[in-house]
């Protein structure tokens, strides 16, 4: 049984990933207590990825969207992380893709400098390439997905061993997205997405037949103490 499906048990969801804030959000904390959070909130990530693209039982997992279920659950910094943990095994090409044409484009949420001339793809870090949306969505002012733009956008995630795809809040467009991935992760946040909503997003995504892979829980905040994090 998935995550997702887990999640909407009576019982809380223990294959849901938990995401707890990253050190420089957690507010004012001493430097120990600062490295000590980042380096769980980095296991974190790590263990996200393991369990996605390399715990499979079924067909592998190589392309993967990512959307939020409403608005702010910092899905952007997520798919960075999720990409960049892949990149740094070192033997791996990977690829982040903006495929959210109504939001901020990716190169600027992630303050990532764009090229001058237009490419299709550019690196960012070792291993790591950006994928504008321009490069598989070239009209802006037409957000409909065709079958050309799938293709185009299969094309493009073809040339990597993995790519994270970011996605709109779910829709109608996200779902049309999906169909070039292999699956979408739900990313929700603590208190601030209700059960409710994420019961009945799960329910639209399972009537559109999207594939879901599993869910992500942002900005879960672990009862320890803060001072209890340097001993970590």
């Amino acid at each position: 049984m998935s995550a997702v499906q887990e999640l909407f048990r009576e019982t809380p969801a223990k294959s849901t990933t938990e995401i707890a804030p990253p050190a420089y959000v957690r507010g004012s904390i001493q430097p120990d207590e600062r490295s000590a959070a980042k380096l769980v909130h980095g296991e974190q990530i790590r263990g996200l990825v393991e369990q996605l693209f390399f715990c499979s039982e079924s067909k592998p997992v190589r392309h993967v969207a990512f959307a939020p279920a409403g608005e702010s659950t910092g899905s952007a910094t997520l798919c960075y992380e999720v990409a960049s943990a892949l990149a740094e095994e070192g033997r791996y090409d990977v690829a982040i893709v903006d495929a959210a044409p109504k939001l901020t484009p990716l190169q600027i949420q992630l303050n990532v400098p764009t090229l001058s001339r237009p490419e299709n793809s550019w690196p960012i870090a070792p291993h790591l390439w950006l994928v504008p949306r321009e490069s598989w969505l070239p009209d802006r002012s037409d957000l409909r997905v065709s079958d050309e733009h799938l293709s185009r956008l299969r094309d493009l995630t073809g040339e990597f061993d993995f790519s994270i795809v970011w996605c709109p809040p779910v829709s109608w467009l996200t779902a049309s997205i999906v169909q070039a991935c292999d699956g979408l992760v739900l990313v929700l946040r603590a208190n601030r997405t209700r059960r409710l909503v994420a019961a009945q997003i799960k329910h639209q995504l399972c009537k559109a037949r999207v594939p879901i892979l599993g869910t992500v829980l942002m900005d879960r905040r672990f009862p320890v103490p803060e001072a209890l994090y340097r001993n970590l």
